[in-house]
């Protein structure tokens, strides 16, 4: 059923396209084959802040440590809480400033990494000194930055308890497998 078009209508439009130029060709544009997207240079590693955009006020602190990437399986972490994963390096953080306990943080994940170390433990102290735990809060928080760390949790008794975490890395074997595929 063709519905007809009210004159005032007609005459309305008409007066809207008045200016309009005629196109001078009526066919399609041809088929061209675009060029494949570029992809978006990687943020270096050390640049967590961009890697991971989480600002530091995101992150509560409480007494017991506990964070595990979606995937982590519940036995892994069990294991981890429990300090059945063997530790293959420590560092402890006690009494450096904050600034030098990041860089002394990243640098030692580094070196598990080139060691392929599985679990780590991180000494940050319970903050005993100055009331609040600095370092605990900061180390809470970098951590979640890194994309080498899996999960951490705060260490057995027998290990410091509260006032360390240990810290499970992912597999250096597996993340090379996964970039190649």
């Amino acid at each position: 059923m063709t519905k007809s078009i009210p004159p005032e209508d007609r005459e309305l439009f008409r007066g809207a396209v008045a200016d309009a130029e005629p196109i001078a060709q009526d066919r399609a544009e041809p088929y061209r084959r675009r060029p494949p997207p570029r992809p978006r240079p990687r943020p270096d590693i050390d640049d967590e802040d961009e890697f991971y955009p989480l600002s530091e006020a995101e992150v509560t602190t409480h007494d017991y440590l506990e964070f595990a990437r979606p995937g982590v399986q519940r036995r892994l972490m069990q294991d981890l809480q429990r300090g059945d994963l063997g530790v293959g390096l420590e560092v402890d953080l006690h009494g450096l400033t904050a600034e030098l306990a990041r860089e002394t943080l990243r640098e030692f994940l580094r070196e598990c990494t080139a060691r392929r170390v599985r679990c780590a433990r991180i000494i940050h102290g319970k903050g005993a000194g100055s009331g609040q735990p600095v370092l605990k809060r900061k180390v809470n928080y970098w951590l979640r930055l890194r994309p080498e760390v899996l999960a951490f949790c705060s260490a057995t008794r027998r290990d410091g308890g509260t006032g360390a975490v240990y810290v499970l890395l992912r597999n250096p074997a597996k993340a090379k497998r996964e970039r190649r595929g």
